[in-house]
């Protein structure tokens, strides 16, 4: 089995029917489709200007994170973290994504002209660890402060 193959499976076992989900979304000519958050990941979600950074920071500290969606304009990021992780998110300027609410997301391997991956899943569920993910925003967002001073 494919890499691609298994991250969509991966993908659409959270939908409420997985094989109309799978078999609608390679046939979509878009390559995206609405995917529940809450169930095996909720997503955070950065504007741009901090995410870039902050995945800089993320892939110098662990080889390989989770999934990392970003939107058309690059205005947007989203984080692919454990689920429960939305509810218990206490930070400031970080969007949200769990139980109760839904994604766009492009089929893996497949170029859409909106949402995108920049990290696609592998299919075995990689998350990323949001305490590392909120040090390498803290790091991101101080570099990025640092930057602005000088």
């Amino acid at each position: 089995m494919t890499g691609a193959k298994t991250a969509v499976e991966w993908l659409a076992s959270v939908a409420p029917d997985p094989e109309a989900c799978r078999w609608e979304w390679e046939r979509n000519p878009q390559g995206i489709a609405l995917l529940p958050a809450g169930k095996a990941w909720d997503v955070l979600i950065l504007r741009g200007e901090l995410g870039y950074p902050t995945l800089d920071v993320l892939t110098r500290v662990i080889d390989q994170p989770g999934p990392v969606l970003v939107d058309f304009g690059d205005s947007r990021m989203g984080f692919f973290v454990p689920p429960g992780t939305a509810t218990r998110w206490l930070g400031t300027g970080v969007r949200t994504a769990g139980r109760g609410t839904w994604i766009v997301v492009p089929y893996p391997g497949r170029v859409t002209g909106g949402v995108r991956w920049l990290i696609p899943p592998d299919g075995s569920g990689t998350l990323t660890d949001p305490a590392l993910l909120e040090l390498a925003m803290h790091e991101a967002a101080a570099n990025l402060a640092t930057d602005d001073d000088r």
